[in-house]
C-alpha cells in the first residue's frame, strides 16, 4: 500500500523535532574549504564517509589545492585513496576536475550548478551538496538515505530521486531547507535505517505516515494534535 504524503503540519512537526534534536548539523566529511569539500563529496560516492576521511585525514595536509593536488597525478593520488571503493575513475576524475579548476576557474570552486556539474566525476547530487554546504544555497542532494526517508515516512514520495528531490524542495518550509539536507541524512543514517529502523526511538515516528513503522516499535499510544 503507497505511504500518504505527509501534510503540511506533520511536515512541520517533523523538522522542528529534527533541528530540536540537532539544532547545528553538519556533514560528517571533514573539510576546510571548498575545494576540500568538493574532493572529498567526489570520493564519497558509493563509499561512507568513515572511509573517505581517514583518507583524506592523510591526503589533504599534503595537498588541498587544485595545483597540489593536480601536481601529485592520478598515481600519486590513488596512493592516498585507494582504501576507498572505485579509487581508479575517482582518482582520474579528481585529476582532471583540478586541472579544469585551474585553467577555467582560477583554482575556485564554482558558486553554480552548470558549472559544477561540467566537472569530471560531479553530478548532480555532488553539486547539490557543494552549493548548499559550501555555499548556502538552498538545494537538496538526495542520496540513498534521503530517498529512503522521503519514501518511507510520506515526506516526499518519489520514484527515483529527482522526483524526491523536487517534492522535498516544494514541501519544507523555508525556515528549515537550508538545513534539512543534513537532517535527513543523519535521519536516514541513524534511526530510519534500511533493514531495521529504529521507530522505536524515533522522535517523528508520531507524524510518520509508514504503514509497517508499529512492527519496529512505534508507539501506538502518541498522539499529536491537529496533525491535519
Amino acid at each position: 500500500m503507497a505511504v500518504k504524503n505527509m501534510t503540511k503540519k506533520q511536515i512541520q512537526i517533523f523538522f522542528e523535532r529534527l533541528r530540536e534534536q540537532r539544532p547545528t548539523p553538519k556533514t560528517e566529511l571533514n573539510y576546510s574549504s571548498p575545494f576540500e569539500l568538493l574532493v572529498a563529496v567526489t570520493l564519497s560516492a558509493q563509499a561512507t564517509d568513515v572511509s573517505v576521511n581517514k583518507a583524506t585525514d592523510k591526503l589533504f595536509p599534503i595537498a588541498n589545492t587544485p595545483e597540489a593536488i593536480y601536481n601529485l597525478g592520478v598515481e600519486g593520488l590513488k596512493e592516498y585513496i585507494k582504501t576507498i571503493g572505485l579509487y581508479n575513475s575517482k582518482a582520474e576524475n579528481v585529476i582532471k576536475a583540478c586541472k579544469m579548476l585551474i585553467e577555467l576557474h582560477n583554482s575556485q570552486v564554482p558558486d553554480n550548478r552548470k558549472d559544477l556539474e561540467a566537472l569530471p566525476g560531479v553530478g548532480r547530487k555532488t553539486a547539490n551538496v557543494v552549493l548548499n554546504t559550501a555555499f548556502g544555497q538552498a538545494t537538496m542532494a538526495v542520496d540513498t538515505h534521503i530517498f529512503r526517508v522521503g519514501n518511507r515516512t510520506g515526506l516526499a514520495v518519489g520514484k527515483n530521486v529527482l522526483e524526491v528531490e523536487h517534492r522535498l524542495i516544494k514541501v519544507i518550509p523555508k525556515e528549515f531547507i537550508l538545513d534539512s539536507h543534513h537532517w535527513l541524512i543523519l535521519h536516514g543514517r541513524y534511526t530510519c535505517i534500511a533493514r531495521k529502523p529504529k521507530c522505536g526511538e524515533c522522535i517523528v515516528s508520531d507524524v510518520c505516515n509508514w504503514t509497517d513503522k508499529y512492527e519496529f516499535g512505534a508507539v501506538r499510544e502518541i498522539k499529536v494534535k491537529n496533525v491535519e
